[in-house]
């Protein structure tokens, strides 16, 4: 827990100081006293009243002291953040190897199919945003809650030459920042990256089947959104085994490497081997604070994209809590003031 405003807590000083006060007119009380005969006399003659009555209320009282000196300092605290309140950017690789028939029928096809049923099993409220990379990268769908608009958008994705992973990850910033105010864009310069536990309540997500071949380094802009205490899951889907690239001709775009509008095959013996750049999305998810999986055939891929919400319940959010120890503390003397005048009420009177 933190403090806005922590030398508001000298507040807390009246607490030891009410006590020192009360100690001392007892004192003096003390020293007053007048001295009788007997004392069953005197106690026959007042109102029964065990020690825990008189103590209890003020105990309360005080205790709402503190806690009302501990509203003054504006008190801070780490909470979870629900997934419903997040915005998340999912970034596809949408590059010619995504043709690739390791897996059955082709990446391409086993990706968009994964990112369907993750927008169909959000809860509904969750904004989602959607990204497309190949040698640029571009926002199709700004985050949100609209599902129809975000299945819309991956029905019109086609492959295309390269794959910029460090761009889609610094085009995935400046769409949380039209959200949230309180992320800066790309170009904005910050300081370097603090504590990574204080993460704003909104994810990337990036799927790739191989390594950056151009634009921004992906490590650089992995630190430029862990500055902005963004994090970033990134996800290796394929196999290291060599295969046939595939693509029918609604999956091909015109800058694909296949030409465009025709589907394309490769022979049994023509196919190709693309390596993942598992260190480089390794260091990107470590540096933000997220987390690298792989996946190497359909069910994985579906399993990583619809496991990875519990991730995002693990996220924390810096909040204001004065509200609860104004509320505690107006509670605490309530009851204390309730208590006593009821304790101390005429011995006549009946409820």
């Amino acid at each position: 827990m933190s403090f806005s405003w922590p030398w508001a807590l000298l507040a807390l000083l009246a607490v030891p100081l009410l006590l020192a006060i009360r100690w001392w007119l007892n004192r003096r009380r003390k020293r007053a006293a007048i001295t009788v005969s007997s004392v069953a006399l005197i106690r026959a003659a007042l109102p029964g009243r065990t020690s825990w009555r008189r103590r209890i209320p003020v105990f309360l009282f005080l205790a709402g002291l503190l806690s009302l000196g501990f509203a003054l300092a504006r008190p801070h605290a780490s909470v979870s953040v629900p997934s419903n309140s997040t915005s998340i950017l999912l970034a596809i690789d949408v590059s010619g190897s995504m043709c690739a028939t390791d897996v059955e029928p082709n990446r391409f096809t086993v990706a968009t199919d994964a990112a369907r049923k993750f927008v169909r099993e959000q809860e509904d409220g969750t904004r989602i945003g959607l990204v497309a990379f190949s040698g640029i990268a571009g926002l199709l769908v700004a985050p949100t809650t609209d599902k129809d608009s975000l299945l819309d958008a991956i029905d019109t994705l086609r492959t295309a030459r390269g794959t910029a992973i460090g761009q889609a990850i610094l085009t995935s910033i400046d769409a949380i920042a039209e959200s949230n105010p309180r992320v800066a864009k790309t170009g904005v310069e910050l300081d370097a990256p603090g504590q990574l536990g204080d993460f704003e309540p909104d994810t990337i997500v990036v799927l790739t089947d191989g390594s950056n071949t151009t634009g921004v380094d992906p490590v650089t802009a992995a630190q430029q959104a862990a500055a902005r205490r963004l994090r970033v899951y990134t996800i290796g889907f394929g196999t290291t085994e060599p295969a046939p690239m595939v693509c029918t001709a609604d999956q091909i775009g015109g800058d694909s490497p296949f030409g465009g509008g025709r589907g394309w095959g490769g022979g049994r013996g023509g196919g190709r081997n693309m390596e993942i750049d598992e260190e480089a999305l390794t260091q990107v998810a470590d540096t933000t604070g997220g987390r690298y999986f792989r996946a190497e055939d359909a069910d994985q891929l579906v399993d990583v994209l619809t496991d990875l919400p519990r991730e995002f319940d693990l996220r924390k959010q810096d909040v204001e809590i004065t509200f609860w120890f104004v509320l505690a503390a107006s509670l605490l003397v309530v009851t204390a003031v309730g208590l006593s005048l009821w304790w101390q009420r005429a011995p006549g009177v009946r409820t």
